[in-house]
Order: C-alpha cells, then sequence, then structure tokens
C-alpha cells in the first residue's frame, strides 16, 4: 500500500502560485516585446510595398495617356457625350439642375490629371465651346495634400455673362423652393468651383477621378440600353 500523498500547506500553495505568476507575467512581457519586433517589420514591409506599389501606378498612368489622349477624340465625334455621361450617374445626376443640365450641353471634353507623386492630389479640367453662359474655354479644379497630409483645393473662378450666373440663380431658386417643396432644385453644379470647404471629402471629384473618368462610356451606354 502506497503511502499517503504528503499534505503540501497553503502557504506553499500561494508561494509555488506567486512564482508562476512571477514567471507568466515575465514570458507575456517578452512576447509583447517580440510582437512589437515583429510588427515593426510588418509595417516596414507594407511602408516599402507602398512605394512599389505608387512606382508601378506611375509607370501605368503615363502608359494609359496615349489611349486616355485617343478615347477623347473619338468622344469629340459624339454629340452631347459627357453631359449624357453625367445625367446618367446617379450620384452627378443629382447634383444637376435643369439649368446645369443646358450649360453642360457645351461641355466638350474632360480630363482627369494625377500629379507626379500620386499621392499629392490631381486635377480635373472642364472644355467648353462658346456658350451663352460664361466665358470661360475650361473650368478647372485641382486637389493637393501637403507635406503634413492636410487636404485642400482651388479652381478656376467662373466669369459668368450678364445674367447668367446659376449659383447665384440656385439660390434663389432654393428660397422659392422652401415654399414649394415639390419644385426644390438642388444647388448648382457649378457650385462645385467655388466650394473649397472640405476638400479632403469632396464626393463629386472623387466620383469623376475614381468612377467617371476610368470608363465613361459605360454611363453614356446608360441611354442607349433605356431606349432599346
Amino acid at each position: 500500500m502506497s503511502a499517503p500523498a504528503a499534505k503540501v500547506s497553503k502557504k506553499e500553495l500561494n508561494s509555488n502560485h506567486d512564482g508562476a505568476d512571477e514567471t507568466s507575467e515575465k514570458e507575456q512581457q517578452e512576447a509583447i516585446e517580440h510582437i512589437d519586433e515583429v510588427q515593426n517589420e510588418i509595417d516596414r514591409l507594407n511602408e516599402q510595398a507602398s512605394e512599389e506599389i505608387l512606382k508601378v501606378e506611375q509607370k501605368y498612368n503615363k502608359l494609359r495617356q496615349p489611349f486616355f489622349q485617343k478615347r477623347s477624340e473619338l468622344i469629340a465625334k459624339i454629340p452631347n457625350f459627357w453631359v449624357t455621361t453625367f445625367v446618367n450617374h446617379p450620384q452627378v445626376s443629382a447634383l444637376l439642375g435643369e439649368e446645369d443640365e443646358e450649360a453642360l450641353h457645351y461641355l466638350t471634353r474632360v480630363e482627369v490629371t494625377e500629379f507626379e507623386d500620386i499621392k499629392s492630389g490631381y486635377r480635373i479640367d472642364f472644355y467648353f465651346d462658346e456658350n451663352p453662359y460664361f466665358e470661360n474655354k475650361v473650368l478647372s479644379k485641382e486637389f493637393h495634400l501637403n507635406e503634413s497630409g492636410d487636404p485642400s483645393s482651388k479652381s478656376t473662378e467662373i466669369k459668368w455673362k450678364s445674367g447668367k450666373d446659376l449659383t447665384k440663380r440656385s439660390s434663389q431658386t432654393q428660397n422659392k423652393a422652401s415654399r414649394k417643396r415639390q419644385h426644390e432644385e438642388p444647388e448648382s453644379f457649378f457650385t462645385w468651383f467655388t466650394d473649397h470647404s472640405d476638400a479632403g471629402a469632396d464626393e463629386l471629384g472623387e466620383v469623376i477621378k475614381d468612377d467617371i473618368w476610368p470608363n465613361p462610356l459605360q454611363y453614356y451606354l446608360v441611354r442607349i440600353a433605356r431606349c432599346c
């Protein structure tokens, strides 16, 4: 018959438990330090990957330019291509009043140019034929990120012809619409050129750059699909 197990005092139990806690805490601290070291390596690789991706994007931006130019030449053969594209786009169309659409019938070309350092920003150019609304042949808006990452924007001053300022007419229309909500017009599309309040969250600029510009034909063809 085996001897009964020796009793372990409560003091000895606590002593052993405290030692285990100390070992556990030490192991955890060492693990945290190792995790931090590994995380630094992951962050370094992520930063390196971002730099490589940027170089590739810059390379292909240059390769795409001749095709963008060819596309613009072909689009020029289609009357009202850009106004149709904008009207068919669900987000852009929500910003267009009737007179905005009339003015955009004179829009002949749109170009998006990303700056050499893609992370620093981009510019959108709108080219217009002679029209009854403004003197400008080109309206542009630029978006910039400075070295500290703060966004800003600037744009062409629109030289409105007498009595044709759609941004002022928009505010007058909205005042009248307060009495007739069912006929309320959206704020003029052209107020976008004067709004620099939140350059870091410019939805219209991002939609044009990232959604419309890569493939405007898909939105132009919506009209044809509806007709057929």
